[in-house]
C-alpha cells in the first residue's frame, strides 16, 4: 500500500509540475520552424530512406510527434495565412489567398508576442507569398512581414552552396545573431521559415552525396523513373540542408542553456512540389510532418493520433506564452496544449477528430485568372474532397494563350513540334520539374498514361479515400453503398465546419469573390472553356 501511495503521490507532483511550468515568471523560449512544400513521409523519423534528418527526428523522438497533423492549404501562401491568424483561408478575403495583398487588419499572433513582452525575428521565407505595403500610398495594407522583422540578412557565398537550387541565407546565422543581438533578457519568438525544398533544384545535385536511385520509395501516384526517382533525390537534398541548420540551432541552444527553456516546433507549408501533391488536397498535398519537443512540460517521447490543422497553431503558441489576443480577428482553431501536457500515446483528445483544409487560386492556370476550389475533411481513416468545379482542369487548362492580339495558342499539352513538354505553356498550376514532364510527354504510352489522367484529368465534385489503406488516395471510394453512411456524415461535418467559418462558396453573397482578388505573381492567359482541348 506504501508503495501505491508513493506512486499516486509522485504522478500528482509530475502534473503539477507539468501545468506549473506555464506558471512561473520566466515564460518559455519558441522557435517556430517551417519548411517549404515537404510532404509528411519525408523525414528519416517516419521511416525514408532517402533522406536523413536528424533534427527533426530529435525533436520528433524527444518531444511529440504528430502523425496526423493537416495543412490548412495545399499551398503556402494560404496555409501560412492560417498558421499566423488561426483562421481558414477562406476566412482571410484576399489576406488568405495566394500572392494577394496582407491587409493591416489580420492581425497575426506574431505581433500580440511582441506587444506584450516578446522579442521577435525571422529569417528566409515569412508569410509569402503576398504584396506588403511599399510606400504610405498603401495604407490599408500591412508593411512588415507577418512573421515579424529580419533583424539581419547573412548569406553565404553562393559557390560555397553544396547546391545550386539551394537559397544562400545562412538561416543559423541569422538566428544566432537575432539571439546575442536583439532579443536581450526576453523570451522570444523565433521564425526561421527554410526556402527549401521548394524549386527550382539543381539535377543531379543528390549524386556527389552517395546517395542512390534504389534507396527512393516512389509514391504509387507517380510512375516508376530515374528521371522521378532523380527529383525525388533532390529534393530530398535540399531537405537536409534546412535540416542541418535546424541541428545547429539545436546544438547552440543546448551550448548557450537555452535548450530547455524553447518550445521546439517543426513542420512545412504543404506538401512535395509534385505532380498530384502540393496544390492538391490529397493526403501529399496538406499532410505535413510536425513534432514539438519541451522536456519542461511536454512528456516526449510520444506518438499522438489527434487530428490538428493549422488554425490550430495559433491559439496554442499563445496558450504556451501565456498571453491572450488584443487586436486579432477572432480565432477558429483550437489550442491543443491540453495534448502536449499530457503524457498519452494515440488519441488524447476526442475534441479532435476532424481536420479540414481547402484552396482557391493557386498559380494563375485557367480562363480569367479561376482558380480550383477544393474543401477537405480529414480523420484518422478518411479524407473527403468537394472540388466544388469538377468541369475546370485541376492542374490547369492544357493549352495556353501565346499571343492575345492573334489568339495564336502554344501547342496542347505544351508539347512542342520536337516532343518536348514547356511546363510554362500548360498545367502550370504543378511546378516546373522534371517528373512533370516526364509524366506528360510520355502520356500516350501505356506505362504512363495512367499517371497523366491522375495528375490532370478531370475529377468528380466528390472524391473519398481510406487513408489507412490507401495513403496515395488512388481508390476514390465516393457513391459506393458500402462507404455511404461515412460520406454522408463527412460531408455534413464539413459543410456545417464551412457555414460556421463563413465560407463564402457555401454562405456568402458573392461564391466568385475568392477570383476577384488582384494577384500579384505572374499573370497567364488562357481561352475560355469549350474549345476542342475540353473533351481530351
Amino acid at each position: 500500500m506504501k508503495l501505491i501511495h508513493f506512486i499516486c503521490v509522485l504522478i500528482v507532483c509530475i502534473t503539477i509540475n507539468f501545468s506549473c511550468s506555464f506558471s512561473e515568471d520566466k515564460r518559455p523560449n519558441i522557435l517556430f520552424v517551417i519548411s517549404d512544400d515537404q510532404s509528411f513521409a519525408h523525414t528519416s523519423f517516419a521511416g525514408a530512406r532517402f533522406v536523413n534528418t536528424p533534427a527533426f527526428d530529435r525533436v520528433a523522438s524527444e518531444g511529440v510527434y504528430f502523425t496526423n497533423f493537416i495543412s490548412s492549404s495545399p499551398g503556402c501562401a494560404p496555409a501560412r495565412s492560417s498558421i499566423v491568424t488561426g483562421r481558414y483561408p477562406w476566412e482571410n478575403e484576399q489576406s488568405g489567398q495566394h500572392w494577394s495583398s496582407w491587409m493591416k487588419e489580420y492581425v497575426p499572433f506574431v505581433d500580440e508576442l511582441q506587444d506584450q513582452g516578446y522579442a521577435t525575428g525571422k529569417t528566409g521565407k515569412g508569410v509569402d507569398p503576398f504584396e506588403y505595403a511599399k510606400n504610405e500610398s498603401d495604407s490599408l495594407w500591412r508593411k512588415e512581414n507577418a512573421a515579424g522583422v529580419s533583424h539581419s540578412n547573412l548569406v553565404y557565398n553562393k559557390e560555397d552552396l553544396p547546391a545550386s537550387g539551394l537559397h544562400d541565407n545562412n538561416y543559423f546565422e541569422d538566428f544566432k545573431h537575432f539571439v546575442e543581438g536583439v532579443r536581450d533578457d526576453k523570451p522570444f519568438f523565433f521564425w526561421f521559415g527554410a526556402y527549401e525544398p521548394h524549386l527550382p533544384y539543381e539535377t543531379g545535385s543528390w549524386k556527389s552525396s552517395g546517395k542512390s536511385l534504389a534507396s527512393v520509395e516512389i509514391p504509387q501516384f507517380l510512375p516508376e523513373s530515374d528521371t522521378v526517382r532523380g527529383d525525388l533525390l533532390d529534393y530530398g537534398i535540399e531537405i537536409e540542408w534546412y535540416d542541418n541548420h535546424l541541428s545547429k540551432m539545436l546544438s547552440y541552444l543546448e551550448e548557450i542553456g537555452e535548450l530547455d527553456n524553447t518550445v521546439i516546433i517543426v513542420t512545412s507549408d504543404n506538401g512535395m512540389p509534385f505532380p498530384r501533391a502540393k496544390a492538391n488536397c490529397y493526403e501529399y498535398g496538406i499532410h505535413v510532418p510536425f513534432a514539438v519537443r519541451y522536456p519542461k512540460a511536454f512528456p516526449g517521447n510520444r506518438k499522438v493520433d489527434d487530428l490538428v490543422d493549422f488554425s490550430d497553431l495559433a491559439p496554442t503558441i499563445m496558450d504556451i506564452a501565456q498571453i491572450s489576443p488584443k487586436q486579432m480577428k477572432p480565432i477558429s482553431g483550437n489550442s491543443f496544449l491540453d495534448v502536449l501536457t499530457s503524457d498519452k500515446e494515440g488519441f488524447v483528445s476526442q475534441a479532435n477528430k476532424y481536420a479540414f483544409s481547402g484552396r482557391e487560386r493557386h498559380s494563375s492556370s485557367r480562363h480569367q485568372n479561376w482558380g480550383y476550389p477544393q474543401r477537405a475533411i480529414r480523420t484518422k481513416d478518411f479524407l473527403l474532397i468537394w472540388n466544388a468545379y469538377p468541369e475546370r482542369w485541376p492542374a490547369g487548362a492544357p493549352q495556353r494563350i501565346k499571343d492575345e492580339t492573334t489568339g495564336e495558342l502554344y501547342p496542347v499539352l505544351g508539347i512542342d513540334s520536337l516532343g518536348i513538354h514547356h511546363s510554362e505553356w500548360a498545367f502550370t498550376d504543378i511546378d516546373e520539374i522534371l517528373t512533370k514532364n516526364y509524366i506528360v510527354e510520355g502520356h500516350s504510352s501505356a506505362k504512363v498514361s495512367p499517371y497523366f489522367e491522375m495528375a490532370v484529368a478531370k475529377r468528380p465534385e466528390f472524391e473519398l479515400y481510406n487513408i489507412q489503406t490507401d495513403p496515395d488516395c488512388l481508390s476514390n471510394l465516393s457513391g459506393l453503398p458500402k462507404y455511404s453512411e461515412m460520406e454522408n456524415m463527412l460531408k455534413s461535418s464539413l459543410f456545417e465546419k464551412l457555414i460556421s467559418t463563413r465560407d463564402a462558396r457555401v454562405s456568402g453573397k458573392d461564391p466568385e469573390v475568392f477570383d476577384s482578388y488582384l494577384r500579384y505573381g505572374k499573370i497567364r492567359k488562357f481561352p475560355a472553356p469549350g474549345l476542342k482541348y475540353e473533351s481530351l
